[in-house]
């Protein structure tokens, strides 16, 4: 019989655990800025795009080949993503982030890769594999992101003894950061969420651990006096806001006589409120009592180098824009390497039926003999080609057909080959002048996208609301000296004043 230390067994079993949650489920990577079913989401969609829509219900059976988890946390992810309108274009009951109604079933809803993600996400050549996890197919490692995703579309996530929080920003914004970073200027950046309002980011300190920032409904007031919320705060819908307000004026903190939510494609929830109250007071109320103000602590927390580290958003722009030059020099390397192979083979042809080697074969018996006598015969030639001949490109050239050689046109190839080594001066110089290039790259993103996504969150210098300022004093204080007792509930006693619930009561004794 063999013993176990159960201890110690405990210990490993959950230290394997909680490095899962962290590394595989909660936490984003910074290389990519996705989770790892976010990650396949994408793969998958990649591999099925032909620029139609797909069933959600497809797309999910398709992600199950790389996801060990069920199909409803794949579901609820692309519905998450697709509500963010940036890398998902979606046809159909989507739900509303507004009123938090939720999307229809997967089987009702489509969707399909939006022209930004297939800009900045996808390149095969330049990425890493693994396989899956059931060994039958390869999935990405890290998508080889050339923009911070995780700062467009903000993440959240609980792990073992670790959390993050990271806020979405405004796409113009993000990009014209990252040119400036590139340029070596100091950038910074503030959230923007896509429901709007109004926010106070003086502490938010770059969204690292401990920073926080206020965040306001906007509120007009109409000409009968009465309240209209325009805009709810980030993470809050109309109906959870509503009931926050039912709650507030069940308790007395305010005194409002109806609410009508007419929210549509638009928020808007009208309060009518009691005769005589102001409606300055009432709005001041609301963001003291109710969901109409809420305070948000970010923790940007994202995996780098295979750790959770705490970063300043400045530094994932700084990161990105280092990573996206990378990126573009792996790529142009490939596109000059094609080139080179290409004009290589191009010379070779226009040598080989401009010289007429074929014509030296006809009296050779074997395939030794025939690949010999044409590496001999252009061997002879080989100072107008740039690199050394090898037995594939022999093999090549004896496998060009008969009818290419008999219409083969020499004004033709010589002006392909021309061109070839024009693009070839223009990805050399794009390499040697990789930042201009980088920011290019950039600009075309700004030019193609920028006017769609508007700043929709009002900065602004929010004034703490004084509670006791605003707090209605709906409660009479009462005492009864006998039983040597005061307060709002006593059912006897002295009449002293109205006071509201978050009153202090002073007693000084005689002695």
């Amino acid at each position: 019989m063999e013993k176990f230390d159960i201890k110690g067994l405990y210990d490993e079993w959950f230290l394997d655990y909680a490095s899962y949650v962290i590394l595989e489920r909660a936490i984003p990577n910074i290389d990519d800025g996705l989770k790892p079913v976010q990650r396949r989401i994408l793969h998958s969609m990649s591999i099925i795009d032909d620029g139609r829509f797909n069933k959600v219900a497809n797309i999910i059976g398709h992600t199950m080949q790389y996801h060990p988890h069920g199909d409803a946390a794949i579901g609820d992810a692309i519905v998450k993503i697709g509500q963010k309108q940036f890398l998902i274009e979606t046809q159909g009951n989507w739900g509303n982030i507004n009123t938090g109604d939720k999307a229809a079933a997967p089987r009702y809803i489509e969707a399909k890769l939006s022209d930004f993600a297939k800009d900045i996400l996808f390149n095969k050549e330049i990425t890493n594999w693994k396989d899956s996890y059931d060994g039958r197919n390869n999935e990405p490692i890290q998508l080889p992101s050339k923009f911070p995703l995780i700062l467009l579309q903000g993440a959240e996530g609980i792990a073992v003894g670790l959390s993050t929080k990271i806020l979405p920003h405004n796409f113009k914004e993000i990009t014209k950061a990252l040119i400036a970073s590139i340029n070596g200027k100091n950038i910074k950046i503030l959230p923007d969420f896509i429901t709007g309002g109004i926010a106070d980011f003086s502490k938010y300190n770059g969204g690292f651990k401990g920073s926080k920032v206020k965040i306001r409904a906007e509120i007009d007031i109409d000409e009968d006096k009465n309240l209209i919320i325009r805009s709810v705060p980030y993470n809050v819908t109309t109906q959870s806001l509503i009931e926050s307000i039912v709650k507030a004026n069940d308790s007395g903190k305010i005194k409002i006589r109806k609410i009508e939510d007419n929210t549509a494609e638009k928020v808007e929830i009208k309060i009518i409120l009691t005769k005589g109250v102001s409606p300055h007071v009432t709005m001041d109320a609301l963001f003291a009592f109710t969901s109409c103000e809420v305070t948000i602590s970010p923790n940007c927390c994202l995996i780098v180098n295979n750790k959770p580290t705490f970063l300043k958003v400045e530094e994932i722009i700084k990161w990105y824009s280092d990573q996206t030059k990378e990126i573009f020099s792996k790529e142009l390397n490939l596109e000059l390497e094609k080139l080179n192979k290409k004009w290589h083979f191009l010379s070779l042809k226009k040598l080989f039926i401009e010289n007429k080697v074929y014509q030296k074969i006809e009296d050779c018996s074997t395939w030794d003999e025939i690949i010999n006598t044409i590496m001999k015969a252009m061997m002879l030639l080989a100072g107008k080609i740039k690199k050394s001949l090898t037995k594939e490109d022999i093999i090549q050239l004896t496998e060009i057909k008969i009818k290419t050689i008999s219409k083969f046109d020499m004004e033709k190839i010589a002006d392909e080959i021309h061109r070839i080594e024009e693009n070839i001066l223009e990805v050399e110089n794009n390499i040697k002048h990789i930042d201009q290039y980088t920011i290019r790259y950039y600009e075309m993103l700004l030019d193609k996208y920028g006017e769609l996504h508007k700043r929709r969150t009002v900065v602004s210098s929010l004034d703490s609301i004084e509670v006791k300022q605003v707090a209605v004093s709906n409660k009479k204080l009462l005492v009864d000296k006998k039983e040597g007792f005061i307060g709002t509930k006593i059912t006897s006693g002295e009449y002293l004043s109205p006071c509201s619930d978050i009153d202090d009561i002073i007693i000084f004794r005689k002695n």
